[in-house]
């Protein structure tokens, strides 16, 4: 499901779009979505896009986290987490840093 994630994110023209593969590095989640919005209303509407995307296919978040900033949303669906930055915010946090033992997961091409 993580990359139905991917696919809605980048209908909303989201950018810098990463997966990592974490499931020989920690047990509480197999993989993390990480991508950037331009602005504030762009990233919601990221957040928004991927919830209804997968909702539609029946997955709903466990919890969804900083959406009214809207600096970092975390949208978290058990397996997988969906980390929605600002430039600034990802630079800052440097998930990819943090978590650089986990293996970057090639995104195969979007069909149309």
């Amino acid at each position: 499901m993580w990359l139905e994630a991917v696919r809605a994110a980048e209908e909303k023209q989201a950018h810098n779009v990463r997966v990592l593969d974490l499931r020989e590095v920690t047990t509480f989640a197999d993989y993390f979505v990480i991508l950037n919005g331009s602005n504030t209303r762009q990233i919601q509407a990221i957040a928004d896009e991927i919830h209804l995307h997968l909702k539609k296919l029946g997955e709903m978040p466990n919890s969804v986290e900083g959406y009214d900033n809207a600096d970092w949303i975390l949208m978290d669906y058990g397996d997988y987490l969906v980390h929605i930055f600002s430039d600034k915010a990802r630079l800052y946090y440097d998930l990819e840093r943090l978590w650089r033992d986990a293996k970057t997961v090639e995104l195969p091409a979007a069909t149309t």
